[in-house]
């Protein structure tokens, strides 16, 4: 059996964390990594302790669920409050970042982005990324396969 590269392993670890979304509008999950580590992760979903879209529905504005903190502001919170530092990171996500993702990301110390779907770019974020030097990087996940029957 192949061994998964970083990046694929990264990235399914992301796919498989959009699995614990709560805002169905997009299934989204990240991962942050420093130095091949995960340090946190993220997915969509209602703030703690309160409702989700999954459970009374969307709270739309603007074409946007406001209801929902979005993946990668999750996986940079989660390092917030456990004290972990965020700089010279890297972020694997499901979907490019939205623009506010984007520059959390940038004022986070991120240092490349890896992203599944191009969900969306948002011209202002792409020129940020740029700016800053980060690489932003689309990766296709082989499919996967989880052992063998060899019996």
């Amino acid at each position: 059996m192949e061994r998964l590269s970083w990046q694929d392993y990264f990235m399914a670890n992301a796919e498989l964390i959009s699995k614990r979304s709560t805002c169905d509008r997009a299934f989204v999950g990240a991962v942050l990594v420093k130095n091949n580590r995960i340090i946190a992760t993220g997915y969509n979903g209602g703030v703690s302790a309160t409702d989700n879209c999954n459970d009374i529905g969307h709270c739309m504005e603007d074409g946007h669920c406001i209801r929902t903190v979005h993946a990668e502001m999750n996986a940079l919170i989660q390092c917030a409050k456990e004290g972990i530092s965020t700089a010279r990171t890297e972020i694997y996500v499901t979907h490019f970042p939205c623009l506010n993702c984007t520059k959390a990301l940038l004022q986070a110390g991120v240092t490349k982005i890896t992203y599944k779907a191009n969900y969306r770019p948002h011209p202002f974020a792409i020129e940020l990324l740029e700016k800053k030097g980060v690489a932003y990087i689309q990766h296709h996940v082989p499919e996967l396969t989880l052992g063998s029957s060899d019996t």
